[in-house]
């Protein structure tokens, strides 16, 4: 039952905090197993930031295989292994089909609602705590947890209502420190550190980059967007840490668009390990041609302007910016190059410079990186190492997924598991 504040029930075997993916499935796995299960959330409703995810779409999961997923979530995916023999995406998709939520499959193995509504989700998970008669304590923020004096067992939690509930199993899924607007202030860290864990460093993943380069500063290329390029994060050495291949936008102060977001993460960790420095990335317009191909096409057109020529691949506005930093008049011929000016050209085509000195921060981000320290928990159960009877869920660990359903997957993945062990581990107690 959805309740506005005092339950009439005191004593539960399990009860969630945080009613966002991972929370509301660990709560319905939980009860699937037999326990009496509540949530408490500190909002008003559930789902807040469920809402927003895939653009309002929600990017329910992605229809990879587990090592494509792992491969997919680059904070800590090895952790998942076990997690996935358990419940994985065909489970994710049984369970919105089985709840009458018609899916459909986009490109990279994106999987949507057809109703193209994030609502649809959350009612599905809503409906189904209601199904299952599982008390929904709404507008309750924890406040304290309570462990046995003698066994440091969970024994209960109160809220700054004055609530005071008792249960043998807690589930933390208070989600991270992005897009706090709905919510997701980062509590759990607190709890979670108050019971003994340690917090990994929290940075912003899955977020624009900002920039100082000349031509984010000018603004002469914002708005453009490029919809086939290579980015890659380089480091000291020229070696490549991360690439990707997708689209990306220049904007008023930096970077944004799917391939800036996934190497995001990367140039937040590597900043930290380099204060006081810049990022270098690398962006190839031209994924499919090496310089050699670009040359004979040159050469098979050498009567057209620069200019002209490189807007079969790139627009104007960043073509005519190419130019400029080579010295190149955009009305001169391709013919009237020399071999090392076309070699220049092409060079800086396939390898065009730019710098990122930090990202947005956490509150703009799409995913937190850092959390609760994985070493901590026991990744076959999601329950902690250090304190009996606690388990923890969703972007509150450290595990963090590329955009795509990897991330909404790793919260889907862990509250089912999360959820089940906390029932089921009562039974065997």
């Amino acid at each position: 039952m959805i309740k506005k504040g005092v339950s009439k029930v005191t004593n539960y075997d399990v009860i969630v905090i945080g009613a966002g993916p991972s929370g509301m499935m660990a709560a319905i796995q939980a009860r699937l197993c037999g326990a009496r299960v509540a949530i408490l959330e500190r909002n008003n409703q559930v789902g807040r930031k469920l809402l927003l995810t895939g653009g309002g779409r929600c990017n329910v999961t992605n229809s990879a295989d587990h090592q494509e997923l792992i491969n997919h979530i680059p904070g800590n995916g090895k952790f998942l292994y076990s997690s996935l023999d358990q419940f994985d995406a065909s489970d994710i998709i049984d369970f919105f089909t089985k709840a009458g939520i018609e899916l459909k499959e986009e490109d990279h193995g994106r999987i949507f609602p057809v109703s193209n509504s994030a609502r649809s989700i959350r009612d599905a998970l809503l409906n189904k705590i209601k199904v299952l008669k599982i008390d929904l304590l709404l507008n309750q923020s924890l406040k304290s947890i309570q462990q046995s004096p003698q066994s440091q067992h969970i024994q209960s939690i109160r809220t700054q209502n004055g609530l005071e509930l008792t249960t043998q199993s807690l589930i933390l899924a208070t989600g991270g420190k992005s897009y706090s607007r709905t919510g997701s202030q980062g509590n759990g860290y607190y709890f979670a550190q108050k019971l003994g864990h340690s917090i990994t460093p929290l940075y912003p993943t899955e977020v624009p980059l900002l920039s100082n380069d000349l031509f984010i500063q000018s603004k002469e290329l914002q708005g453009i967007s490029l919809t086939d390029i290579n980015l890659s994060l380089i480091n000291e050495r020229n070696k490549i840490i991360t690439q990707h291949r997708m689209g990306m936008v220049f904007t008023h102060f930096g970077y944004s668009g799917p391939a800036v977001l996934r190497c995001s993460g990367h140039v937040n960790l590597w900043l930290r390990k380099h204060p006081q420095q810049v990022a270098q990335l690398r962006l190839d317009l031209t994924p499919d041609w090496t310089i050699s191909t670009l040359d004979q096409f040159g050469q098979a057109h050498r009567q057209k302007e620069l200019v002209t020529l490189l807007k079969h691949w790139i627009p104007e506005k960043l073509a005519r910016l190419i130019l400029k930093n080579l010295n190149l008049d955009g009305h001169l011929a391709y013919k009237n190059l020399s071999p090392q000016q076309a070699h220049d050209l092409w060079a800086l085509i396939k390898e065009f410079p730019l710098t990122a000195y930090q990202s947005q921060n956490l509150d703009k981000a799409f995913v937190t990186g850092g959390g609760v320290n994985l070493k901590e928990v026991v990744p076959q159960t999601m329950a902690s190492k250090l304190v009996k009877g606690l388990y923890f869920c969703g972007e509150l660990l450290d595990i963090n997924g590329y955009t795509g359903g990897f991330n909404m997957t790793t919260a889907f993945v862990t509250g089912a598991v999360a959820g089940r062990h906390a029932a089921l581990e009562l039974k065997q107690a």
